[in-house]
């Protein structure tokens, strides 16, 4: 017998729970580190991490904010990130993954 090869399947990106958590919180606004902590609950050695990660494979992109509204903020310079479109496609492919991971943001958010 002969064997007939496997079709072609989409190939849905492999992204873990805590990115996938990252990449919610992000799209809903909460989109500089610490943000991203405290509406994760995720602790500073897995969110920066993941972040850098999530860069390197090109699903955010980051831009630091300037050093007069850091002054003005009484802070250092914070660094912001935004969802490019394939990290928006990757978002959309993770809720099928992961089907609660909206309402767990918007749980923590209070509008729920």
């Amino acid at each position: 017998m002969r064997s007939t090869p496997n079709p072609p399947v989409a190939l849905e990106p492999k992204l873990s729970h805590t990115a996938a958590l990252i990449l919610q919180s992000i799209h809903a606004g909460h989109v500089y580190g610490y943000s991203v902590m405290e509406m994760t609950g995720l602790p500073s050695g897995t969110v920066y991490p993941a972040l850098r990660r999530l860069e390197r494979d090109d699903l955010i992109r980051s831009q630091w904010e300037s050093q007069s509204v850091a002054d003005a903020g009484l802070r250092p310079p914070r660094k912001y990130y935004r969802l490019t479109r394939s990290g928006k496609a990757t978002l959309r492919a993770s809720h099928k993954r992961y089907p609660l991971l909206a309402k767990l943001i918007a749980v923590a958010e209070g509008n729920a």
